[in-house]
C-alpha cells in the first residue's frame, strides 16, 4: 500500500506495550477537556439564570440563527412526516414497528415473595413521568436516534416524551428529525441543541419542563453537560465516538469485513474500528481491499482519519484469545464473522450489542432490526447496557409485615439496632415483642 491506512497491524502478540495500551484506550479527545468543561459550565449557569432567553441567545451565538421561538408546532412535525418520500417513509415506519415490537417484549412485571411467614416483599415497575430525547445535528441529522429514544419510552408507558434538536438555518431542526418525532408520537419538540438543550431538560425553563431522564447521543459538549448535570436528572450511559470490533475466522469474506469497517469509520474521525482475525490469512486480503475501496467512499477523508488514528487489523492464533481481547476491549458493536458465531457468543461478556454472522450487518442494527443503537462506548460496556425499556422504568418496592411476624422480628431487630447505637430503632422494634395486644 502506498500509505499507512491502519494504525494497528500484524500479530497481536507482537504489538508493542504502547500500541496495546493505545488499542484499548479510546478516551482521547480532539478538544481540550478543560476548555469543553468551562464552556459547558458557563452554558449551564446561563440556562439556570435566564431560561428561555439563554437558549435563544445560544442559538444565535452557536447556531447562527435567530429563533422566532424554541418550540416547534406539532403541525410542522406532521407536515415533515407527510412530505417524506414514499421510500423513506416506508423504511422509517418499518424501523418504528420493529423497535416497538422488540422493546414492548421487554416490559417487566411486578413480583413479590414471602421470605418467611407473615413477611411479603415485592417490587412494582412504574414508568417515568417525563423523558427528554436529544437528537444531534451538526455533521448530519439522525432521525433513527429519535426513534431509538422515543419509542422505547412510549412503550414503557412514559407520560410525556420531548425531543430537543439543534436548529438549522430555517430556525427548525432537520425535517427528518421532525418527521421521526411525529412517527414516534413525541409530545413536544424544541429547536434547542448542545449543552443548552441538556441543561434545559435537566433543570427546566419556562417553556421546557424539566424531565426525569435524558437519553440520546451527542458531541463532547453534550457528554460533558450530562456529567455536570448528573445531580439534577438521570442520564443514559455515557457515549462517545462509534466503535466496532470484528472477530473473523477463515470463513469470513474479506470484502464484507471491509464494508463493515468503512460503514463504522465514516461516522466520525474518532470512530474506532478493530478487526481481530483467527489466523493470519485474512489480514493481507482485508488490507488490500481496504486500500482500493477507501478512496471511492463518499466520506473517504473521515474514514481515513478514523482508521489511521484508531483502526487496526490484528491476528491471533486461537478463538479463546480473540474473545479475550474483545472482552477486554468491551466494544460498542461486536460482529462475530465466524462459522459458528453462537458458540463464540457463549463466551462474550462485554459488548454493547453482538451481531451474529457476517450477514448480520451493523447497519441493520443501526436502523432496522429493532434492537437499540444507543449503546455504551469507550469500554463502558463492561458495566453499562444498551438503551432498553427498563431505562424508562423505576421500581417501587413494598414490604408487608403482619403483627405476628412483627412480634417474631422484634428481639433480633432490637439487637441489631442497639449494636449500631440506634436506640429509638430498637424501641420501635421491641414495642412489638411479646403477644399481640
Amino acid at each position: 500500500m502506498s500509505r499507512t491506512i491502519l494504525r494497528f497491524t500484524g500479530a497481536y502478540d507482537l504489538l508493542s506495550p504502547a500500541d496495546k495500551l493505545a488499542l484499548y484506550c479510546r478516551n482521547e479527545s480532539s478538544e481540550s477537556a478543560d476548555s469543553v468543561s468551562a464552556v459547558v459550565a458557563d452554558i449551564i449557569v446561563r440556562v439556570k439564570r435566564d431560561g428561555d432567553t439563554a437558549l435563544m441567545e445560544l442559538a444565535n451565538e452557536l447556531d447562527r440563527v435567530d429563533l422566532p421561538g424554541i418550540e416547534v408546532p406539532n403541525e410542522l412535525c406532521r407536515a415533515a412526516y407527510e412530505s417524506l418520500s414514499p421510500s423513506l417513509r416506508r423504511a422509517m415506519e418499518r424501523s418504528a414497528r420493529n423497535i416497538e415490537t422488540f422493546h414492548r417484549s421487554q416490559l417487566p412485571a411486578a413480583s413479590s415473595v414471602v421470605v418467611e411467614p407473615g413477611v411479603e416483599i415485592g417490587r412494582r415497575p412504574d414508568p417515568l413521568k417525563r423523558v427528554g430525547v436529544y437528537a444531534p445535528g451538526g455533521r448530519a441529522a439522525y432521525p433513527s436516534s429519535v426513534l431509538m429514544g422515543a419509542i422505547p419510552a412510549k412503550a414503557a408507558g412514559v407520560s410525556e416524551v420531548i425531543v430537543c434538536s439543534p436548529p438549522g438555518v430555517t430556525g427548525l431542526p432537520d425535517d427528518s428529525i421532525l418527521a421521526a418525532a411525529f412517527l414516534a408520537k413525541v409530545d413536544r419538540v424544541f429547536a434547542v441543541g448542545g449543552a443548552g438543550a441538556i441543561a434545559a431538560m435537566a433543570i427546566g425553563t419556562p417553556t421546557i419542563s424539566g424531565v426525569d431522564k435524558v437519553v440520546g447521543p451527542g458531541n463532547a459538549y453534550v457528554a460533558e453537560a450530562k456529567l455536570q448535570l448528573a445531580s439534577f436528572v438521570a442520564f443514559d450511559s455515557p457515549a462517545g465516538p462509534s466503535e466496532l470490533l470484528v472477530i473473523a475466522d477463515d470463513s469470513a469474506d474479506p470484502r464484507i469485513i471491509v464494508r463493515e469497517m468503512l460503514a463504522q469509520a465514516e461516522h466520525d474521525p474518532r470512530a474506532v474500528v478493530i478487526v481481530v482475525t483467527i489466523g493470519d490469512s485474512l489480514p493481507p486480503l482485508i488490507e488490500e481491499i481496504l486500500a482500493t475501496e477507501i478512496d471511492a467512499a463518499a466520506r473517504s477523508q473521515i474514514i481515513f482519519q478514523s482508521l489511521s488514528q484508531h483502526g487496526g487489523v490484528v491476528s491471533v492464533r486461537t478463538r479463546d484469545k480473540a474473545v479475550a481481547i474483545s472482552n477486554q476491549f468491551a466494544p460498542e458493536h461486536l460482529m462475530l464473522a465466524a462459522s459458528d458465531p453462537e458458540d463464540l457468543l457463549a463466551d462474550v461478556r462485554n459488548a454493547g450489542t453482538v451481531f451474529l454472522g457476517q450477514s448480520s450487518s451493523v447497519a441493520f442494527g443501526d436502523y432496522m432490526t429493532g434492537a437499540n443503537h444507543v449503546l455504551p462506548t469507550g469500554g463502558l460496556a463492561r458495566s453499562y447496557s444498551g438503551l432498553s425499556t427498563s431505562d424508562f422504568i423505576r421500581w417501587t418496592s413494598f414490604q408487608k409485615v403482619t403483627p405476628e411476624a412483627a412480634s417474631r422480628f422484634a428481639t433480633d431487630v432490637g439487637e441489631f439496632a442497639k449494636a449500631e447505637g440506634l436506640h429509638a430503632h430498637a424501641a420501635a422494634a421491641l414495642g412489638w415483642r411479646g403477644p399481640r395486644r
